[in-house]
């Protein structure tokens, strides 16, 4: 991987608008005076900086290493999400079985690249293990209701987090040993499409899309980060297995469903009254709050790679 030029190329992109940013923010400071809004403008550069180190040194460090940070990164999610959403003593042993048992055990069924199990090992044999195991400690009360909350936590944060790391597992015609490129690609436009909604939202925003979930989230933040973003995809058309009007075409699928994402984690914090899923990322919320656009464009995106592109 440290010898792929386009991906050397895509990284270096990356860090040069992390410099321009971090330069930016600092000019603002010197020029207007430190506020709350440069503030947070500030910590989520700082923070987009460890994070982009974080991920760019998996990726170049090879699949096994991705493996071990996703599966991280589903660990941390799934505990943020079992946090906000508490159950009862009797959910404990089911608890211990999902996160050291099902979640590691899940990234290793896709690293071994088993596909055909790992595909149903969550939605169909976790899915029903964890009500039996929750059963057995006798405790029926809001049995469906803790339930679900596990069930439900295990396949956003999991599952469908698992998907993205999946897609270096894919066999792609004309493609072969450059699928971290593609995993690069998806990541970027995703959250790209996240920052410059955000960008689009405060400069121009004035119609929030569903003001009761996420007031912050307009319509002109929607439309014009999703347009950018896919104009960036499409951009980089060259470093995936798509032409440029098919590149567009899944950029603009993976950061409308990144936008879905967002906006139901969004309801699930606001059903439980708080503005973060955790405080782990300065700037940022909790390792949720950054990867819910993730949960719903990855599972999508991987299938319909695999569906066009695989034989």
């Amino acid at each position: 991987m440290i010898t792929d030029l386009q991906l050397r190329w895509m990284a270096g992109g990356v860090l040069a608008l992390l410099t321009v940013s971090s330069a930016i923010g600092w000019l603002l400071v010197r020029l207007r005076g430190e506020n709350a809004t440069l503030r947070n403008l500030n910590a989520r550069v700082r923070a987009w900086w460890v994070m982009v180190a974080v991920f760019g040194g998996a990726v170049w460090s090879g699949e096994t290493a991705t493996l071990l940070l996703f599966t991280l990164i589903s660990f941390l999610a799934l505990r943020e999400f079992v946090t906000l959403t508490p159950t009862r003593r009797g959910d404990h042993r089911s608890l211990f079985w999902v996160f050291f048992v099902i979640t590691p055990l899940n990234y290793w069924i896709l690293g071994t690249g088993w596909y055909g199990f790992w595909i149903i090992f969550i939605p169909v044999y976790a899915f029903l293990f964890i009500p039996l195991r929750s059963v057995l400690a006798g405790d029926c009360e809001r049995f469906l209701e803790r339930t679900a909350k596990v069930q439900w936590g295990l396949m956003i944060c999991v599952y469908c987090v698992s998907h993205a790391p999946a897609l270096l597992q894919l066999d792609i015609r004309g493609y072969a040993g450059q699928n971290a490129k593609l995993l690069f690609w998806f990541v970027l436009v995703v959250q790209m499409s996240d920052v410059l909604q955000y960008v689009w939202g405060k400069t121009l925003g004035r119609h929030p899309v569903v003001p009761t979930v996420s007031p912050n989230k307009t319509v002109e933040g929607l439309v014009g980060g999703l347009l950018s973003a896919t104009a960036l995809g499409a951009l980089l058309w060259r470093v995936t297995p798509f032409g440029p009007l098919e590149a567009a075409g899944m950029a603009l699928a993976v950061t409308a469903l990144g936008f879905a994402g967002g906006l139901v984690m969004s309801a699930i914090k606001r059903d439980r009254g708080v503005k973060d899923y955790g405080s782990l990322i300065e700037g940022h919320g909790g390792v949720m709050d950054r990867i819910d656009s993730l949960c719903y464009s990855a599972p999508i995106f991987f299938h319909l790679v695999r569906y066009y592109h695989t034989d």
